[in-house]
C-alpha cells in the first residue's frame, strides 16, 4: 500500500518519478502525485485516479526541475480525491511531503497546529507531517526533522522537499520501508527496490530512525540524535520480477513475512489517543458475519470474540449457503460481509439478502472503493496491504486482527469488558509483532519436516472452539498451494466416524490455545497416537510440557493472551503449508484452478 519515490540529479525529474510509480502499481492505489523543485520554486500535480490519468495531467502541464518527488496513495484518512492525494504543502507552500504509514497522534497535532494559525486543506494525517515541520523550521532542516520524528506517533516514512534548500531531498523513516539508490551524479529513494531498478542496483536500506540527506553527489545518514552513521550498500542482484518480492522467493513468503508490519498497522489505523475508532452501526444485540473461504474462518473466529468479548450473539455463516437459508430477521442485528477483494460475488449476493431483509450491514475488505465497500452502512479496512499470492496470509491474518478490534470496541461500550481488560489486550496486542518476528527467524525446522513428509495421503488438523476456526484455515492452506488432502475436524467429532481413516504415520496436528480446552484436546490426540497417527500440538510455550506427554512433536509459539493466541498460531501453519508446496514443486503463488478473487458465482 502506498508507494514513494524521489530523485535528486541532473536529469529531468518529472519522467524518472512516473516510471518508479508505475513500478509501485503493484502495492495498490487510489491516487498519485509529483511534486518538483525548480528555480527555487516547488510545483505539484496530483490526482485521484490511476498513473495514466496523472501521466495525462503532466503531460498537459509539464513540470520541469531535476529534484522531486512522488506517491501512489492507498487512502486510509480522507477518500480518495485530488486534495487528498499526496504530496502535501505547509502554509506557505515552500515545503513539500509524501508520506506511507498511519500518523497515530493526528488529530491532536491537528488541533495544536491550527491553534498556531495553519490551515488544512485536506482530510488526511499527511497534511499534519508538513505543517509540523514547517512550524520546527528555523534554517536548519535536520533539526526540524529530528524534533518531527520526537513529536509523530505511529509508522511513517517521509520525503521532503523545501524551497529553502533546492539542492537537497531529505528522507526519513520509522517503521514503513524507505531505500536510497545510488548512482553516478544522481540519487533515487524509493519506498521499494523496483521503483529504481531500471536507474541503479546499489541500494541503502535506511533504518527506523534515520535521516538520510541525499545531494547529487552522494547520500548521508543521520541517527536521531545527529549522529553520522555509515551504513554499507547492498548490491541487488534479482531481476525486476524478483525484486517485487523482495528478496524473496515467492510474494507468498513475502507476505507472510509482512504480517507483523500489517497487524501494527491495522492497530494503529482503529485504535489511537482518544480509543477506539467507531467500529459498528450502534449497538446490536447479534452479529452475524457472512464470507467465503479464508474470510469464513475469519468470521468463525470472530463470532467467537463476540460471544467471549462482547457478551453478544454472534454466528458466522458461508456465504453461498446464506442467500439459500431461510432466515430471521431481528431488530437490532448487522450483517458483517467479510471479503479480501470486496468483489467475492456470493459474498455480495448474501449481503444483497441481508439487506432485502432488513438488517444493518458493515463490511470487512482489504480494497477501498471496491463493490462491498461502497454498498454497506459501515466498512472496515483491514490494512494488509496488497496481496498478490492467491493463497490469503496476511489479509486473514488483520481480518481476525480487526474482529477482535470490533468485539472489544462493543464490549467497552455495552459493559461486557472493563477498561483494564481492553488496556491489557491492547498492550498485547502492540507486543504481538516481535513476537511473530521470532516465530518468522525460526522457521527451518517446518521445511525440514516436510521434507521427511513429501508423499503423505493424508493429514488432519484438529481443534477446539476457536482453534476449530485455526484447523480449518490451516487445512485450507495445505490444500490450497500443495494439493495434499487433508481435513479439519473439531477435536472431538474425529472419533465419531473419521478416525477410521487413521493408520500408520497418519498425521494429526491439534491446534491447542485454550487452557479450559487444552486437555480435552489432548485426549482426542491421545486416541489417534492409539491408532499409529504421528501426532504434533502447536501451542503456547506455557502449553508445551503437558502437550509433550501427549504428543510426538511440540510447536510452540511465544506466549500470550488466549484472544491474541490466534494471531500467533496460523504462522506456523501457513509455513508448513508454505514448506510443504516448496517441498512438492509446487506454484505457490499462483495455485492450479484459484483466482484471488472469485467473481462468479
Amino acid at each position: 500500500m502506498c508507494g514513494i519515490v524521489g530523485y535528486i540529479g541532473n536529469q529531468q525529474a518529472q519522467p524518472i518519478l512516473l516510471d518508479g510509480l508505475k513500478r509501485l502499481e503493484y502495492r495498490g492505489y487510489d491516487s498519485a502525485g509529483i511534486a518538483v523543485l525548480r528555480d527555487g520554486k516547488i510545483s505539484v500535480r496530483k490526482c485521484a485516479g490511476r498513473i495514466d490519468q496523472l501521466r495525462k495531467l503532466t503531460d498537459e502541464k509539464p513540470l520541469g526541475g531535476t529534484v522531486g518527488i512522488g506517491h501512489t496513495r492507498w487512502a486510509t484518512h480522507g477518500e480518495p480525491t485530488d486534495l487528498n492525494a499526496h504530496p502535501h504543502t505547509d502554509v506557505k507552500g515552500d515545503i513539500a511531503i509524501v508520506h506511507n504509514g498511519i500518523i497515530e497522534n493526528h488529530v491532536a497535532l491537528r488541533r495544536h497546529l491550527e491553534g498556531q494559525g495553519c490551515v488544512f486543506i485536506s482530510q488526511t494525517d499527511t497534511e499534519v507531517a508538513a505543517h509540523l515541520i514547517h512550524t520546527l523550521y528555523r534554517g536548519d532542516m535536520m533539526a526540524a526533522l529530528r524534533e518531527t520524528i520526537r513529536t509523530l506517533s505511529g509508522s511513517y516514512a517521509l520525503a521532503v522537499l523545501n524551497e529553502n534548500e533546492p539542492d537537497v531531498l531529505y528522507c526519513v523513516r520509522l517503521g514503513s520501508p524507505l531505500v536510497v539508490g545510488i548512482g553516478q551524479g544522481e540519487m533515487f529513494l524509493a519506498s521499494d527496490i523496483p521503483a529504481i531498478l531500471p536507474h541503479t542496483r546499489d541500494v541503502l536500506i535506511l533504518e527506523d530512525r534515520e535521516i538520510a540527506v541525499l545531494r547529487r553527489d552522494g547520500v548521508r545518514v543521520f541517527d536521531d540524535l545527529g549522529n553520522e552513521k555509515t551504513p554499507a550498500p547492498l548490491h541487488v542482484s534479482w531481476d525486476a520480477a524478483a525484486a517485487e518480492k523482495g528478496g524473496f522467493a515467492h510474494f507468498m513468503l513475502k507476505e507472510i513475512y509482512e504480517q507483523p508490519e500489517a497487524v501494527a498497522k491495522t492497530l494503529s489505523a482503529y485504535v489511537g489517543a482518544d480509543g477506539f475508532q467507531p467500529m459498528l452501526p450502534g449497538a446490536p444485540d447479534r452479529v452475524e458475519f457472512i464470507a467465503c473461504g479464508t474470510a469464513y474462518h475469519a468470521g468463525m473466529a470472530g463470532a467467537e470474540y463476540f460471544a467471549h468479548l462482547a457478551g453478544t450473539e454472534s454466528t458466522a455463516h458461508i456465504a453461498s449457503e446464506y442467500r439459500y437459508r431461510i432466515l430471521f430477521p431481528r431488530e437490532n442485528q448487522v450483517v458483517v460481509a467479510i471479503s479480501q477483494s470486496g468483489e467475492t460475488a456470493d459474498t455480495l449476493a448474501a449481503l444483497r439478502k441481508a439487506r432485502e431483509m432488513g438488517a444493518h450491514t458493515a463490511a470487512l475488505t482489504n480494497t477501498l472503493g471496491s463493490t462491498l465497500d461502497r454498498t454497506v452502512e459501515k466498512s472496515l479496512l483491514t490494512y494488509a496491504g496488497p496481496e498478490i499470492a492467491v493463497a490469503s496470509t496476511k489479509a486473514y491474518i488483520t481480518q481476525v486482527e480487526t474482529l477482535l478490534l470490533m468485539a472489544m470496541d462493543l464490549g467497552l461500550r455495552n459493559g461486557s469488558l472493563t477498561s483494564d481488560r481492553v488496556q491489557a489486550l491492547l498492550s498485547g496486542l502492540r507486543e504481538l509483532p516481535e513476537k511473530m518476528e521470532a516465530i518468522l527467524q525460526n522457521r527451518d525446522f517446518l521445511q525440514q519436516y516436510c521434507d521427511r513428509h513429501l508423499h503423505e495421503r493424508l493429514m488432519f488438523f484438529i481443534g477446539r472452539g476457536m482453534d476449530y476456526s485455526l484447523a480449518m484455515e490451516a487445512a485450507l492452506k495445505l490444500k490450497e498451494i500443495s494439493y495434499l488432502p487433508c481435513e479439519a475436524y473439531a477435536a472431538g467429532e474425529l472419533k465419531h466416524g473419521a478416525i477410521a481413516l487413521i493408520s500408520d504415520d497418519t498425521p494429526v496436528i491439534a491446534i491447542c490455545t485454550q487452557e479450559a480446552l487444552l486437555e480435552k484436546t489432548l485426549s482426542n490426540l491421545r486416541e489417534t497416537k492409539a491408532r499409529g497417527a504421528e501426532t504434533i500440538c502447536v501451542c503456547p510455550q506455557r502449553f508445551a510440557q503437558q502437550a509433550s506427554r501427549e504428543a510426538d512433536i511440540v510447536w510452540p509459539v511465544p506466549d500470550a493472551d488466549e484472544m491474541l493466541l490466534p494471531l500467533l498460531v496460523m504462522l506456523p501453519m501457513q509455513l508448513l503449508a508454505y514448506s510443504m508446496a516448496v517441498a512438492q514443486g509446487r506454484d505457490v503463488d499462483k495455485p492450479r484452478n484459484l483466482a484471488k478473487s472469485v467473481t462468479v458465482e
